[in-house]
């Protein structure tokens, strides 16, 4: 069995990364760490996994001592020298932080703050949306886990962009996101009161996933591309529904864009295509790993409208992760994460 260790055991993401490992037919977890929780069983923490896994929280060299495969679930800015200290053991390391996901140092420093402490390290990492870079997943040593929105707008957008069907400039991606994709630390825009039967944008325009999300539509087509985002929060714990506006080229219709779109995810194990009419929704895809896509038209504007439905801690974080695991060790991609969403 595959040893599988996780440092930042006791977040959401960390949590459901436990969660789809306890099911995972050729991995187990061997090893949790927590910076805030050291020392304290996990299912004293999630009482849901009490006699599922009991393991305590230890310290970060012992996890990666103890662990074939680490996935860092921290914040960004903390997972260059694991991802240096794993290479020195001869570790596999998925980091679901940000700090591998941008290829341009100048973009890391613009949107984050901070530097290429190992650019060695940079230049080796392989960006983990397997249904776009699968090949550069195989067989790699140090992968970056993409963000959830910039997991749900490239598959909704990738497509079309790759075809030549709508411009690289002026998309839209109006974004709304359940409340785990936060995090578990408390504040005050998390409270129940702040957030029942609410919904507003945050970080219109200034988020960080804009950078990402471009680089990777960029190295789909072969050109620039510009979006503006805008996330909003949702009074729900889980899910990211990502509405997508691109303009038409001149002439294409939309059996031309059905026609990419089932080429592109027909034989994709995660990404369903929805047919004609139907619209995508974060119920149907809760607790999987699947994304859901589906296709709109306004003939007003002859704007395209994609629309991806995904849960935020599975296909856009934990089970992504797994996924990356499962193409870089040569195992079935589908590995762990066969679970058919909850149907109501």
């Amino acid at each position: 069995m595959i040893r599988a260790g996780i440092l930042g055991a006791t977040g959401y993401a960390g949590a459901e990364l436990v969660r789809l490992l306890l099911g995972h037919p050729a991995a187990r977890v061997a090893a949790l760490g927590s910076k805030n929780f050291e020392g304290r069983a996990l299912s004293e923490l999630y009482p849901a996994y009490a006699g599922l896994c009991d393991a305590v929280c230890g310290e970060q060299d012992a996890v990666i001592e103890k662990s074939d495969v680490v996935f860092a679930a921290l914040p960004s800015g903390l997972s260059q020298e694991i991802a240096w200290q794993c290479r020195q053991a001869g570790r596999l390391f998925i980091d679901m932080g940000a700090d591998f996901r941008l290829e341009r140092e100048e973009d890391y420093k613009k949107w984050y703050g901070g530097g290429f402490r190992h650019p060695e390290l940079h230049a080796q990492a392989a960006y983990g949306l397997p249904e776009l870079f699968r090949e550069s997943i195989r067989g790699a040593r140090l992968i970056a886990n993409p963000g959830c929105y910039a997991t749900a707008v490239p598959l909704a957008l990738a497509p079309a962009l790759k075809a030549g069907l709508v411009s690289p400039q002026g998309i839209v991606a109006d974004c709304a996101s359940g409340m785990t994709g936060s995090g578990r630390g408390l504040k005050q825009s998390a409270h129940f009161a702040e957030r029942n039967e609410s919904m507003t944008p945050y970080k219109a325009g200034c988020h960080r996933h804009t950078p990402e999300m471009e680089q990777t539509l960029r190295r789909v087509c072969g050109r620039d591309v510009k979006l503006t985002f805008v996330p909003h929060l949702l009074p729900v714990s889980r899910g990211i529904l990502a509405t997508c506006y691109a303009r038409l080229a001149p002439g294409v219709s939309m059996r031309q864009v059905r026609e990419a779109y089932g080429a592109a995810w027909g034989g994709e194990r995660f990404v369903r295509l929805l047919p004609e009419g139907s619209a995508a929704d974060i119920r149907n895809v809760r607790l999987s790993n699947f994304c859901d896509v589906s296709l709109h038209l306004d003939a007003h504007t002859h704007t395209l409208i994609a629309v991806s439905a995904l849960d935020n801690m599975v296909k856009g974080a934990a089970g992504q992760a797994v996924q990356n695991m499962n193409l870089a060790l040569g195992l079935d991609e589908a590995a762990g994460l066969t679970a058919a969403p909850p149907a109501f």
